[in-house]
C-alpha cells in the first residue's frame, strides 16, 4: 500500500490547485483522477469570469493548470477510479480500480455529472444528436438546427458558442427568465439565440439520430414538436460524493458535501472543494479558492505548526 501525505481526489480547477499548493508547502500529496484532468471546466467552450483571462476557453485554462502542477512534480493518477474509502481513522485509506493507498489527509474535489432530462429518446439518441458539451460536439453540427435546454451560465454559453457554428440555435428555459449573468444574456440576444421562455422538453424524436424535440409550454399548456439536428443538455449538475457519502461523509439533500468555512467535513482530516461541495456557486474562481484553502487545513492538520488554529 502506498503511504503519503495528503490524497486529493479530483483533478478538476480544486483538485489541481490543491495539489498545487499541496506540494509546494512540502507535503507528500498523490492526486487521483477518474478521466483525465480538467473536469466539468474543461468542457467550458469559453470562461470571461476568471481573473486575469478576459476570454479563455476551458480547455486552455486547465491546461496551464495542469502544466503548472507539471511544474511543481504534483503527481497525478489518470483513469484511476475510486471505488471506496476508510477515512474514520487517524489514517485514511483509499481504494481504487487499481490499488490501496493511505494519507494523513484526504481533499476530496470529485466535481459532478452533468445532470440528464430523463425524457424519452435521452438515452436512445446520446452521441446520436444527444450532447452534454457544446466544445465536444458543436462541430458535428455546423449549418445545423439545434436546441440548448437550460437556463444557468452553463446554458448561456453554450448557446453562445454554437451561435458560431450552427445556423440556428434556440434555447429552452422552463421558466420566464434566465439565471445566467446579464452579460450573457444580452450577447444571447446579440446573436439572435431564439429563447423559448415556460418550455419543457417532453421527448426526443429521429430514426438514425435526432430529428425533432416535443416542447411543452408550462405556461399556455401548448405542446408542439420542433424539427432539430441536435440537442444539448444543460440543467445543472449530480455531485460525485457516492464513496465519501458511504465513507460517512455527510451531505445535503442533493448529496453536495457539507463543509465549513475551512473547507472542513464532519470527519476530522477530510476536506471537500470545487462543485463537490453545497456552495451555491459553481464557478472555476470558487473552486481554485477552496482548493487553496482546504489544502492549507490540510497542512495545519498534519504539520501542526504554531499558528495553526486546529
Amino acid at each position: 500500500m502506498e503511504s503519503w501525505d495528503l490524497i486529493i481526489i479530483g483533478a478538476g480547477p480544486a483538485g489541481l490547485t490543491a495539489g498545487l499548493y499541496g506540494v509546494r508547502s512540502g507535503l507528500k500529496t498523490l492526486v487521483i483522477e477518474e478521466k483525465i484532468p480538467g473536469g466539468a471546466a474543461a468542457d467550458a467552450p469559453l470562461i470571461e469570469n476568471y481573473p486575469g483571462f478576459p476570454s479563455v476557453s476551458g480547455q486552455e485554462l486547465v491546461a496551464k493548470m495542469v502544466e503548472h502542477c507539471e511544474k511543481f512534480k504534483v503527481p497525478i493518477k489518470q483513469f484511476e477510479k475510486v471505488v471506496g474509502m476508510k477515512l474514520t481513522g487517524e489514517k485514511k485509506l483509499i481504494q481504487t480500480e487499481q490499488g490501496e493507498y493511505e494519507a494523513s489527509a484526504v481533499i476530496i474535489a470529485s466535481g459532478c455529472n452533468r445532470r440528464e432530462l430523463n425524457v424519452p429518446g435521452e438515452s436512445e439518441f446520446r452521441g446520436k444528436g444527444v450532447s452534454y458539451c457544446a466544445v465536444c460536439d458543436g462541430a458535428f453540427f455546423k449549418g445545423k438546427s439545434v436546441l440548448v435546454v437550460g437556463g444557468g451560465n452553463s446554458a448561456a454559453i453554450s448557446a453562445i458558442y454554437l451561435s458560431n457554428i450552427a445556423s440556428e440555435v434556440k434555447l429552452a428555459h422552463r421558466r420566464e427568465r434566465l439565471r445566467a449573468e446579464e452579460a450573457y444574456v444580452r450577447e444571447l440576444l446579440e446573436r439572435k439565440v431564439e429563447i423559448l421562455w415556460n418550455t419543457e422538453v417532453k421527448e426526443i424524436r429521429g430514426d438514425t439520430r435526432v430529428r425533432s424535440v416535443l416542447l411543452f409550454n408550462n405556461k399556455t399548456g401548448e405542446t408542439k414538436e420542433v424539427k432539430i439536428d441536435g440537442i444539448f443538455v444543460q440543467v445543472g449538475e449530480v455531485p460525485n460524493s457516492q464513496p465519501a457519502r458511504e465513507a460517512g461523509v455527510a451531505v445535503d439533500a442533493g448529496g453536495f458535501i457539507i463543509v465549513d468555512s475551512r473547507q472542513r467535513t464532519n470527519i476530522p482530516g477530510v476536506y471537500a472543494a470545487g462543485d463537490v461541495t453545497a456552495t451555491p456557486v459553481k464557478q472555476v474562481g470558487v473552486a481554485v479558492g477552496q482548493g487553496i484553502i482546504a489544502a492549507m487545513e490540510a497542512f495545519g492538520h498534519i504539520k501542526k505548526p504554531y499558528y495553526y488554529p486546529g
